[in-house]
């Protein structure tokens, strides 16, 4: 018998479990040799003096199920702030039980409560599940967009001109 699934937002106590849900989550994206976050550094960014994003987290009963943690970005179009996921993870073993729709819905209402124009995410193309589930929901793929990134040197670089 399953336990109802109970949300709340993250404390800074709870830095290790996001620390530990990151390295499943990119482990299941075939990608943990590159998180280089550590609990320092979640503490300060998470809940620091300019905290840069929260975290949801899911449990069933007592055990830790999953999480979101997500910021707020911009629409200079729409004129409103949005919700941006960066990260929704389930453990497989909590799957299948609505937990990952219980934490959409939530940041939805998030989203709805602070009149955000919209709640967007990232999928990797290969995720077909994750495809499939967003689809289910209403979730429109961005086809026409295509996401850029600086980072390392090239960050670095363009940073000193």
């Amino acid at each position: 018998m399953n336990k109802s699934p109970n949300l709340r937002p993250a404390t800074i106590n709870d830095v290790p479990l996001i620390l530990q849900f990151i390295r499943e989550l990119a482990e299941y994206e075939r990608m943990l040799d590159d998180v280089v976050a550590n609990e320092e550094m979640l503490r300060e960014s998470l809940f620091g003096h300019r905290p840069a994003a929260e975290v949801i987290l899911c449990h069933e009963g007592e055990v830790p199920a999953g999480f979101a943690l997500f910021f707020h970005n911009y629409s200079t179009f729409r004129g409103k702030s949005g919700i941006y996921l960066e990260d929704l993870f389930v453990r497989p073993q909590f799957r299948g039980r609505g937990y990952g729709k219980l934490l959409l819905a939530t940041l939805a209402k998030l989203a709805v409560e602070r009149n955000c124009a919209r709640l967007e995410w990232s999928v990797l193309d290969w995720n077909t599940p994750a495809i499939d589930f967003y689809k289910s929901l209403g979730a429109l793929p961005m086809n026409e967009w295509t996401v850029y990134r600086l980072t390392g040197d090239a960050l670095e670089e363009l940073g000193t001109t």
